[in-house]
């Protein structure tokens, strides 16, 4: 079964008729893998994860699978193509001898990622001695040269498509740092002279190489024999070239499975700043909730979707009433007749437009406010010319006077303030990080603000204060357990990594689903390191004492939970009634009923709120299926 990955992967505004849509697909990236077949990749091996070693061929096919098999998820209207150089047999339209085009020799261009790719490209290391062959390209007394064959072939492959709107890369797997070293004199100079020349000219072409060196155990890689210079390295980065590179890899190894979303265009809006004056706002979602997709039901004979329609039918008549439904009001004896465009019409408050209502200093906006991620604005001359000058002159004067605007927005029922906070330019090593704009930020309403309620007595003498030992001790443990740069980006969901882990497995008609890490479960090992447990020892210490008994107090609390105690104990036996792991991997937990899905909940202190998915779910991921 091939599946089409727009299909399975698409969101619900992915029509190829959308303008959005459109725009994702101007913004592409080709990617040629370059991949050295010498003799010398399959003899030289570095030890992998387990310890055991990897011949550094499969560690290059393992790099270049995991990254098709992300990049079906993540962005699927990409295009790639797979070269490899130095081997026997040849294959490309350019007939150069030692360069084998994986999958789309058969075509000009390159091609997007398709299971049926990846599930040929898996079972390559069997059959590539057999089927294409290894040897050395590069050899005294011939004037052969595989890697400015590879080269060639592969700037033919990234014809297609325009610089300004694809990102064009060229990937080089190799672990050869002295390609030409077998040659002397005249002949090795020729050589370096046409290969550098030939990278070059793919350069001015926009398209960027990279090279993903393979080390030795024993002999590091020496990028500034050769590849400085066709990468175009030199000073400080020809130095934390090789650090970065080995980390590349490892990333290419272990990627997560995740959708990609570019920055579109949520919707345009009008800013009125006063009576007259207008501009037109694109606003931007900078965080978007990740979840699988919804659930569609098919019909049982025909495995289409179901469409869901509803009739009205007379009560007296038993008729269908064709004309839309009215509401109305009795006033007078009388019975006042309302369409619903007419009810819609009046429970509209808010246009869905922005009013500017004045300016506060910054500091009168509180963290605390934020209480939902932020919209960024924009400005747009495609309807009002002009949105642009009016944007930056208010922007600028926000900046140089620290202001925030405070406007009025809302949909039309749900209409709120709004906090206009403006966003300078941020820039690093040239390259612009953040664009400059307006964050729109939603202010709460009054009754989402909530005063801290004291739970200790106001004397002093009734409230427990921490002492400055206890203070130190517990800075010392905050710090031997903070995660140094910090951020939410760094985990993934593991529902949604276990969802396209199936989507890949069903996919690639694989028979066992890919293993998925949850990487928000506390770090065992982490804590468990020597520094960790001496500085939980010590704070504890400072704050119970030397007498402190930890198994009466957790003994006290139990008695307190005698109640809680005994529900938790029915439900352990109830649960032993049910094979949990044999009714998940049969597909089975769909099959019971909520009140069973909740005896599995309750034995294992679990949270028995949601719907029937939500409860299945909950289960799966503490099972970890």
């Amino acid at each position: 079964m091939d599946l089409d990955p727009d299909d399975v992967f698409k969101d619900e505004e992915d029509d190829p008729d959308n303008d959005l849509f459109q725009q994702s697909q101007s913004s592409k990236e080709y990617v040629v893998y370059l991949v050295d077949a010498s003799p010398k990749m399959f003899n030289t091996t570095s030890p992998g994860k387990d310890q055991k070693d990897e011949i550094h061929f499969h560690v290059a096919i393992s790099c270049i699978a995991e990254s098709l098999k992300t990049q079906i998820i993540s962005r699927s209207y990409d295009e790639v193509a797979i070269c490899f150089f130095n081997t026997r047999e040849k294959k490309n339209l350019q007939d150069l001898n030692g360069i084998f085009v994986f999958n789309v020799s058969e075509r000009e261009h390159i091609d997007r990622p398709t299971a049926r790719l990846i599930k040929e490209f898996d079972c390559i290391e069997e059959s590539f001695m057999r089927e294409i062959g290894s040897q050395y390209g590069i050899v005294p007394g011939s004037r052969e040269n595989s890697l400015y064959n590879a080269l060639w072939v592969a700037q033919a492959l990234l014809r297609k498509g325009s610089i300004k709107t694809a990102d064009k890369r060229i990937l080089l797997f190799t672990n050869e740092d002295d390609p030409f070293g077998s040659l002397q004199g005249a002949a090795k100079a020729d050589m370096t002279r046409t290969t550098l020349q030939r990278a070059k000219d793919a350069q001015d072409l926009g398209i960027s190489i990279e090279l993903l060196p393979l080390s030795r155990p024993d002999e590091e890689f020496n990028v500034s024999i050769f590849y400085a210079d066709l990468i175009g390295l030199d000073g400080e980065d020809l130095a934390q070239f090789m650090p970065s590179a080995s980390q590349k890899l490892e990333d290419m190894k272990d990627q997560l499975r995740k959708r990609m979303v570019t920055k579109r265009i949520i919707r345009k809006i009008t800013f009125y700043i006063v009576s007259g004056l207008s501009i037109e706002l694109n606003t931007y979602a900078l965080v978007r909730p990740t979840v699988p997709g919804a659930i569609t039901w098919l019909d049982s004979v025909t495995n289409l979707p179901l469409k869901i329609e509803r009739s009205l039918i007379c009560e007296d008549t038993g008729a269908l009433i064709h004309e839309p439904p009215k509401r109305f009001q009795p006033y007078r004896n009388e019975n006042v007749k309302f369409s619903m465009d007419e009810i819609s019409e009046i429970k509209r408050i808010s246009t869905g437009h922005i009013h500017l209502l004045g300016f506060k200093p910054l500091s009168c906006l509180k963290d605390y406010h934020n209480l939902r991620p932020s919209t960024f604005v924009y400005p747009s001359d495609q309807e009002v010319v002009g949105s642009t000058c009016i944007f930056i002159a208010l922007h600028r004067s926000m900046l140089r006077l620290k202001r925030f605007a405070v406007a009025f927005y809302g949909s039309s029922s749900h209409p709120q303030l709004v906090a206009l906070v403006a966003q300078d330019e941020i820039t690093r090593a040239g390259s612009q990080m953040e664009p400059p704009g307006m964050h729109m930020i939603y202010l709460p309403y009054s009754d989402d603000i909530r005063d801290a309620e004291e739970i200790f007595p106001d004397t002093e003498d009734d409230a427990p204060r921490a002492d400055e030992d206890q203070i130190q001790k517990a800075a010392a443990l905050i710090k031997r357990i903070d995660m140094k740069d910090f951020s939410v980006c760094q985990f993934a969901n593991p529902a949604l990594q276990r969802h396209y882990a199936v989507l890949q497995a069903l996919a690639l008609e694989e028979d066992d689903v890919p293993e998925t890490i949850d990487e928000t479960v506390p770090d065992e090992e982490g804590l468990a390191r020597p520094a960790v447990v001496k500085a939980i020892e010590e704070a504890k210490l400072s704050v119970y004492g030397d007498n402190y008994d930890e198994e009466s107090d957790h003994l006290g609390k139990e008695k307190v939970g005698e109640a809680s105690r005994k529900r938790k104990e029915i439900a352990e036996n109830a649960a032993r009634d049910y094979d949990w792991a044999d009714l998940a991997d049969n597909g089975q937990l769909k099959d019971q009923t909520v009140a069973t899905l909740k005896i599995y909940l309750n034995a294992h202190n679990l949270p028995v709120t949601g719907k029937k998915e939500a409860l299945i779910s909950r289960i799966l991921t503490h099972m970890g299926k």
